[in-house]
């Protein structure tokens, strides 16, 4: 497969005024992607975005790009990932375009693609589009530039679409929810779905101002929500990100609980009701507990590459349904076509309403080992992970844990950053081993 040049596992991301997340380069990428789809068909795409305050240059900037390449616009405003994902389908665009960091800071941005399926661009796509980047940008007649328009209505329809993956025999009724948005995309979603499925909802991280989105809150902080739910005595806490696909819970003593621990619940109740399809796909980062406490119910597990695609890759090769990274990504295909933070929390729920048990009770069957992750900031060319003393740190470490734990280093998808990773079953010496290991790498940047 040729290199990629701007897109990485989640699209092109970076810090908003240097390259290429600045006006020009988006403008040219609107018009390079407006020309590889019109090639296939296409005649109107959608755009949506966070709130971020550079989500209104870009859009406009995309917005131009588009219509100089004669493709008809459809604007959503404010709207989770997962929903452009789906009105993209609904309105029978051929491509749906988030501008988003997910759970970065607010200086970044970036600009995702799905396809007319709510999936994300096969890679044959996206480097189609990075080579017409490479082209000089041109403009459509004007009779045949694209026009754009406002979809007034699009929150209202994604809520309803998300209630109507709820069992309509169950109900929230009698629930007191905390439910954090991060200041993002879901602030004015999220509380809604599950307040009209009858929960009390407490809302925290739901006035963004354009800078404080992920700020102390959300799915990458979740010490503000773990607080709030013990101190208003609620049942659980829902933590979603910027964009509104990733999802971290809270239980009724506040203890976080990730991405595994959420899909091992959806596992069970699946499996329970007769309808678990095949087994689950996790990452290379998937915590070990999760893979030994779906064995003990005879449900097989497979492990992608980091990264939600890479997920969604293997649940199509293999014909499976569900599949998460412990990050919060979870995908349910039996719902949605992506990872969608507020459908996976109310698969969570359907659980509880089924079982009539508390989220407290439903991941004890998952024991986790502890695991630990440092990220090590890199610059330039430079591959730490190929320097002879990073490699003989890992072997080193491998050999001390002796088949009890894992090691795992990679590069991020979307920052300059290595990620080490060790687990085992104690927390003190792991700890200790991954920062033996980051120090190497640190050595060798």
């Amino acid at each position: 497969m040729s290199v990629r040049k701007y897109f990485g596992t989640d699209g092109i991301r970076g810090l908003v005024g240097q390259y290429p997340i600045t006006p020009q380069f988006v403008m040219k990428l609107g018009y390079a992607a407006g020309r590889v789809l019109a090639a296939q068909g296409t005649k109107k795409v959608l755009i949506g975005k966070d709130t971020r305050i550079s989500g209104y240059m870009l859009e406009s900037a995309l917005e131009a790009g588009f219509s100089a390449a004669g493709i008809n616009i459809g604007l959503l405003g404010p709207m989770p990932t997962p929903g452009i994902a789906y009105l993209t389908k609904t309105f029978r665009a051929e491509a749906g375009i988030v501008i988003s960091a997910s759970h970065n800071p607010f200086y970044d941005n970036g600009i995702k693609f799905f396809s007319q399926d709510g999936q994300k661009l096969p890679d044959e796509v996206e480097l189609a589009i990075e080579a017409e980047l490479d082209k000089d940008m041109g403009c459509v007649e004007s009779a045949h530039l694209g026009k754009a328009n406002r979809i007034e209505d699009a929150a209202g329809r994604y809520i309803e679409f998300c209630k109507s993956n709820f069992p309509s025999q169950y109900s929230l009724n009698g629930m007191k929810i905390v439910v954090d948005c991060a200041h993002g995309a879901t602030y004015h979603i999220a509380p809604n779905v599950f307040r009209e499925l009858g929960a009390q909802v407490i809302e925290i991280g739901t006035s963004p101002n354009g800078t404080n989105i992920n700020h102390e809150c959300g799915a990458t902080s979740m010490a503000a929500i773990s607080a709030a739910v013990v101190e208003h005595q609620a049942d659980l806490g829902i933590a979603l990100d910027g964009d509104g696909d990733r999802l971290m819970m809270v239980d009724h003593t506040g203890y976080v609980v990730d991405g595994d621990e959420s899909v091992y619940v959806i596992a069970c109740n699946d499996l329970h009701n007769g309808t678990m399809e095949g087994g689950v796909v996790g990452t290379l980062m998937s915590n070990m507990g999760l893979e030994l406490a779906l064995a003990e119910i005879d449900v097989p597990f497979a492990r992608s590459k980091v990264g939600d695609r890479y997920v969604m890759e293997l649940l199509k090769q293999k014909g499976w349904q569900l599949g998460a990274e412990n990050s919060g990504h979870v995908i349910n295909l039996k719902h949605t076509s992506t990872g969608d933070g507020i459908i996976a929390a109310l698969n969570v729920l359907t659980a509880l309403c089924h079982t009539g048990k508390s989220l407290f009770d439903l991941r004890q069957g998952m024991k986790k080992l502890p695991q630990v992750l440092v990220n090590v900031r890199f610059a330039g060319d430079n591959d730490p992970l190929t320097h002879a003393d990073v490699k003989a740190s890992v072997t080193s470490v491998e050999a001390r844990l002796a088949g009890r734990g894992r090691v795992l280093l990679r590069k991020s998808g979307t920052e300059p950053l290595i990620r080490v990773m060790v687990e085992g079953p104690d927390h003190e010496e792991v700890s200790a081993l991954a920062n033996e290991i980051a120090e190497a790498v640190k050595l060798a940047c």
